[in-house]
Order: structure tokens, then sequence, then C-alpha cells
């Protein structure tokens, strides 16, 4: 879904980020919006969002991104990963207060992870209710978990690289993480 912001490509969105964060350039933001709103709106699509709640996601998360600039560290994630970062929160955010049913919710939730690489005909439902239910049991974790899981699982950080990014000691992520593993754990034990 998002492509490797490596090379000039990245470079040049993590430039554009950095012209935002350093002195507010809205020619830099206009790029940024120009080519991410639509992805992200795409995004939003995919996952289930009507089109006007589509287009309000991929406003705010542009927005966030405009408020947020500051924040972005290129040596920790790629510009597109971070912004689709801030897309997915934002989703997630929005489904809470939503209230959907958990089954709808948590097929939005893992769509982004699922599109491309679905199941075979034969398994597609077991998995599609599996995932489902994973999604649910996840979208009921605090955020301060929710955001260890997400970084070590969906972004493949080391524990002291979430610390670092979190700006919050090497144990209290651990501790996190421990607490999240064992809620879901409980959640989702017949599943085993």
């Amino acid at each position: 879904m998002h492509n490797n912001d490596h090379g000039a490509v990245g470079a040049g969105w993590a430039e554009l980020i950095g012209a935002v964060a350093k002195s507010a350039d809205r020619v830099a933001f206009a790029r940024l919006f120009q080519h991410f709103a639509p992805r992200v709106k795409a995004f939003m699509k995919r996952s289930g969002m009507s089109d006007s709640v589509a287009e309000e996601l991929a406003q705010e998360t542009l927005l966030m991104v405009w408020r947020k600039a500051a924040l972005f560290d290129p040596t920790s994630a790629a510009p597109s990963g971070w912004i689709f970062t801030i897309a997915r929160n934002l989703r997630i955010d929005a489904l809470r207060r939503e209230r959907r049913s958990a089954s709808t919710e948590a097929q939005d939730i893992e769509d982004e992870f699922l599109w491309d690489a679905g199941p075979s005909a034969e398994n597609a439902a077991a998995t599609n209710q599996a995932h489902a239910r994973i999604s649910a049991a996840v979208a009921t974790l605090p955020e301060d978990q929710l955001r260890v899981i997400e970084l070590s699982f969906h972004q493949d950080k080391a524990h002291a690289e979430i610390a670092e990014a979190l700006q919050i000691p090497l144990g209290t992520v651990k501790s996190r993480l421990r607490l999240a593993m064992n809620k879901l754990r409980i959640l989702l034990d017949d599943l085993q």
C-alpha cells in the first residue's frame, strides 16, 4: 500500500515535512497535501469509509501533518509510514466514535494488512472471522498499550526504539507490551 520512501523521493517528502516544521512553509505543505491527501482518502475508502468520511479523515490527517510536522523523525520512520500511521490512528478514533458493530469495526481496522494478501477462498470466512476477533480485541486496548503494539508489531521497532520514539523508559515499554499481550491472550484464548 505504501511506497517505500527510500532514495530521493522519500528524502524529498522528508524535506517538505521539515520545511513545514521549520517555517510553516505553505508551498511545501501544498505539495504534501496534493500527493498524500488522495492516497489517504483511497486508503480510508478501501477500509469501508464513505466518500465524505474518507475525504474528511484525509483532510484531518494532513492537518495533523501540518500541526505535528516538528515531531517527524526521518531517522525512525519513512514519510509515508508516518503519515499513514496518523491516518490509521484517526480512522481508529473515528470508528470508536461511531461505535460500529464489532465485526465491521474489526474488518475495517485490519483491511490495510489484508488487502493485498488475502487468504484462499476455502479459508476466507474463517480467516476473516479470526482477524475480526483479533482486531476487535486490539481495539479494546488503552491508547498507550495500542501505541506500543503498533510500533512493535506493525512497524517492527525494537523495544529500545519504541522507548526513544515515545520518550518513555524501556521498562514502561515492556510493561505496556506485557499488559497488552496478557489482555489479548485472555480475550482470544479460544482461537489457539
